[in-house]
């Protein structure tokens, strides 16, 4: 199991372009939304992901414990209650925003069960992150979008725990721990959606569904799951998870500016301050390597002037 922390071009890339991926995405899940309810919406994506997929990828060599506490965590506690925040209220760009509080629950829950202890640079820039994440909660107002915020807040601290998972089973095949981990979703979203939905409204839903929500489902389904979900378990696997979950703190900008363009969100002055703080604690993990060796040169530097003053007044 790796804990190196810097990441190489190539890998830096593929974090990037998990970033857009992701992203994008809450576009895809609020059109999806506009004609599935959240339960149903989410029970497409895991069957999708899962099947027929599980016939060919050999299951994960992990303990059932294990991929069972992925799947349930990783997908069905997250995206199930990600999705009901953003049917109750929160918006597409709002949603991607809070659910960064993982980076930090993830940090939190590493130290406790692997001991990777962060460093002060990684917890400075957490917390400069941190301060976008209050701005966003102390513009939260209304009922619904109070509930839809504290259901993606826990569905962040769900995704957190699934990166544990992630990096307990350290999987061989990321691709086919995504695959398995869906399977294990689904049933779960079926009961729910069946309970809290009803059989009427999935009729009717799967009877009308539109070409934009088939395009919606299939983004969601074989680029945010399939190849973000396999991206991310490759990065989680090979590198210290301090030293990768401060990337998913750009999927909001991405997901602000996105929404912007194609679904008219506002973009208000208090957003974009939001995502300057988030990207600015990001900023400060990336050039972790190159702060360190500036104050390390400050440092030497001025032990070395200290150590010439004193030479030069033990002379006199």
């Amino acid at each position: 199991m790796s804990t190196s922390t810097n990441l190489t071009t190539k890998h830096l890339l593929l974090a990037l372009l998990t970033v857009f991926i992701w992203g994008t995405n809450f576009i895809a899940i609020y059109i999806g939304l506009k004609e599935f309810p959240p339960f149903l919406l989410c029970a497409a994506r895991f069957g999708l992901a899962a099947f027929p997929w599980v016939f060919i990828l050999p299951r994960p060599k992990a303990p059932l414990k294990l991929i069972l506490g992925f799947g349930v965590f990783n997908f069905a506690m997250q995206f199930g209650l990600m999705f009901t925040g953003i049917h109750l209220g929160l918006s597409p760009g709002l949603s991607s925003l809070v659910l960064q509080v993982q980076v930090f629950f993830s940090m939190a829950l590493a130290y406790m069960f692997f001991r990777e202890k962060p460093s002060l640079f990684k917890i400075i820039g957490s917390l400069i992150s941190f301060i976008g994440i209050g701005i966003v909660a102390s513009h939260i107002n209304g009922s619904a979008t109070l509930i839809g915020l504290i259901l993606t807040l826990v569905a962040a601290l769900s995704w957190a725990f699934g990166n544990i998972y992630t990096k307990k089973i350290n999987s061989d095949s990321p691709l086919s721990l995504v695959v398995w981990g869906n399977l294990v979703a689904f049933p779960f979203m079926m009961i729910l959606s069946f309970i809290f939905e009803g059989s009427t409204v999935i009729v009717h839903s799967v009877q009308n569904v539109s070409w934009s929500t088939i395009a919606a489902v299939f983004y969601i389904v074989y680029l945010s799951t399939h190849l973000g979900y396999g991206l991310w378990g490759y990065l989680i696997k090979t590198y210290s998870t301090s030293a990768v979950v401060p990337f998913t703190l750009l999927v909001p900008v991405v997901g602000f500016i996105t929404s912007a363009l194609v679904l008219n969100e506002e973009l208000t002055s208090w957003k974009i301050i939001a995502s300057l703080f988030i990207m600015g604690g990001l900023v400060f993990n990336l050039f972790e390597k190159s702060i360190r060796k500036i104050l390390n040169k400050l440092k030497r530097k001025t032990n070395r002037t200290i150590k010439t003053d004193s030479e030069s007044i033990l002379k006199h």
